[in-house]
C-alpha cells in the first residue's frame, strides 16, 4: 500500500468496516479486459480465515468467468464525504474502503448454498435462523470467495 499513513491493520477495526459495507465488487477478467460486477455479500470467518458469500442468478457471464478462473478480486467502500477548499486543489473526498483476493467458487451443495444464503441475510439484516425453501435455493448460484488477502485503508 502506497499510503501507509491511511492504512489500516487493526483486525477488530477492519472488520467493523467490511460489516458496514453494502457491496463488493467482483473484479474478473474477460477478452475485452476488466470485467467488473457489484454484488451483494455476506461475510464470516472460519479457522480465522476471511469467507465471503455472493448469490446471483445461476447462469451468466459472471459464473462463466468464475468456472474459467477460479481467482478473483474484490473491493469495497463507504463513509464518502467531499472535503472542501478554498481551491481546487485543496478538495479531497474521505472514504473507507477494502481491496483483496481470493479464490472462488459455485457452492453445489444445498444445505452450504443454505448457510451462504444465511450469511449474506444476516449481514444485511442482523438476524439470524432464516428458512430458505429447497425450490428456492436450487434456482440461484451461491459463491463462495475465500479470501487469501484483503487490505483497509481510510481517509
Amino acid at each position: 500500500m502506497r499510503r501507509k499513513d491511511r492504512e489500516i491493520t487493526d483486525f477488530e477495526q477492519m472488520r467493523a468496516i467490511l460489516d458496514a459495507c453494502d457491496c463488493a465488487r467482483l473484479g474478473l477478467v474477460d477478452e475485452q479486459g476488466a470485467y467488473i460486477v457489484p454484488m451483494n455479500f455476506g461475510w464470516e470467518e472460519q479457522d480465522g480465515k476471511l469467507a465471503l458469500y455472493f448469490h446471483g442468478a445461476a447462469e451468466g457471464k459472471k459464473l462463466d468467468l468464475i468456472r474459467k478462473q477460479g481467482s478473483v478480486s474484490f473491493e469495497m467502500d463507504r463513509k464518502h464525504e467531499l472535503v472542501e477548499g478554498d481551491i481546487a486543489c485543496a478538495y479531497s473526498y474521505c472514504y473507507q474502503s477494502i481491496m483483496g483476493n481470493g479464490r472462488i467458487k459455485i457452492v453445489e451443495d444445498i444445505e452450504q448454498k443454505k448457510h451462504g444464503l444465511q450469511v449474506i441475510m444476516s449481514h444485511y439484516t442482523k438476524k439470524q435462523n432464516w428458512d430458505f425453501q429447497d425450490e428456492l435455493v436450487n434456482r440461484v448460484a451461491v459463491l463462495k470467495l475465500e479470501v487469501d488477502n484483503w487490505s483497509c485503508k481510510e481517509h
